[in-house]
């Protein structure tokens, strides 16, 4: 199964923080609904490049910036109640095969991939805010590489496999996440 990322769409994947990075992680605290910004045209082998903005209900902090997402659209988008915000100091680069959902990405609610659309003036403001912040060397971007969720899945099956002591995964998964 798989859909093609538009500009503008709202999906639901782990949203991997610059700081979890740091950390040595390798997947996102929790899954949560991010805004694709833009979606380039797809290169040779159908793999394109798709930028994500994570949606969240933390207000911008000093130094960073955000689009809040009205109450109206929130409940259009069958978000929950409480005020969010789209972080736009923060990206996540993700190679989007055209015949594969990238790793990460979850159904948004049972039996759908996203939540919606943003207008398209509020995707203009989204873009134009992390723009201007990689335009001023303040944003943050986490490249998130198909390959390499591959390559460790392959690893732990080939640690698995073979007659050694298997070696530890240093990243921190899913289940010592919360958010």
């Amino acid at each position: 199964m798989s859909f093609e990322p538009k500009p503008g769409l709202v999906i639901r994947f782990d949203f991997l923080w610059k700081e979890e990075e740091s950390a040595g992680h390798t997947d996102g605290r929790k899954d949560r609904p991010c805004a694709i910004i833009l979606a380039t045209k797809p290169k040779e082998g159908g793999i394109r490049d798709v930028i994500l903005c994570p949606i969240t209900h933390s207000p911008p902090h000093e130094g960073e910036s955000a689009v809040d997402i009205p109450v109206k659209l929130a409940r259009h988008l069958k978000l929950d109640d409480e005020r969010s915000w789209i972080k736009t100091h923060q990206i996540n680069t993700v190679e989007w095969d055209e015949n594969r959902l990238p790793f990460g990405v979850v159904p948004a609610h049972k039996g759908q991939w996203v939540f919606g659309q943003l207008p398209q003036s509020m995707g203009k403001q989204v873009f134009e805010q992390v723009k201007a912040n990689l335009d001023r060397k303040h944003l943050r971007n986490v490249r998130r590489k198909n390959d390499l969720y591959f390559k460790e899945a392959r690893q732990n099956t080939k640690e698995v496999d073979s007659d050694k002591e298997p070696e530890k995964n240093h990243s921190k998964g899913k289940d010592e996440r919360s958010r």
